[in-house]
């Protein structure tokens, strides 16, 4: 059994969180570069389109590295005594950031390289605020079982074990 994420894995997680939150945070200069490449074709200022497309490969590979790793190495249990309907609601919200993981580089990569406008809209819109949401439950849910539970849930992503 595995006791603790893995340097590695500890990482990837941080890595991961602090490119998705540049290109959420920076996410409006893509839209208003969009607009641009749109109107008047690629000009050298959507050179910040570049930075964002590339945050966002960089994501992709880092989700994939993590889930090959999920994979051969694994990932701890949850903590003693936890409520089985609250590790249920972990783990589909683990499934749920994963996919979305995924789902935002690959419908950004096809709208902005395929020229597909509804997965780009998908992709600015539905994809962009779930995300928001699903990183608020997470961070909450950490501070739920720091906080409250006191299980010691949030220092596996903090120290190698």
């Amino acid at each position: 059994m595995v006791k603790g994420y893995s340097r590695t894995q500890i990482a990837l997680h941080w890595a991961v969180a602090l490119l998705i939150a540049f290109n959420l945070i920076f996410s409006d200069a893509m839209s208003e570069l969009w607009r641009q490449i749109e109107q008047t074709g690629p000009t050298p200022t959507t050179t910040g389109a570049w930075v964002h497309i590339i945050v966002g490969v960089a994501v992709l590979a880092f989700v994939a590295w993590r889930l090959v790793l999920r994979v051969t190495r694994g990932v701890p249990h949850a903590p003693a005594g936890t409520n089985p309907l609250l590790k249920l609601a972990g783990d589909a919200g683990h499934l749920a950031l994963y996919a979305l993981m995924i789902a935002m580089p690959v419908t950004g990569l096809l709208a902005f390289f395929g020229g597909f406008e509804t997965l780009g809209e998908l992709h600015a819109e539905l994809l962009k605020s779930l995300l928001w949401a699903l990183i608020g439950l997470h961070v909450a849910a950490a501070i739920y079982h720091h906080v409250f539970l006191k299980d010691g849930l949030l220092n596996r992503m903090r120290k190698a074990g």
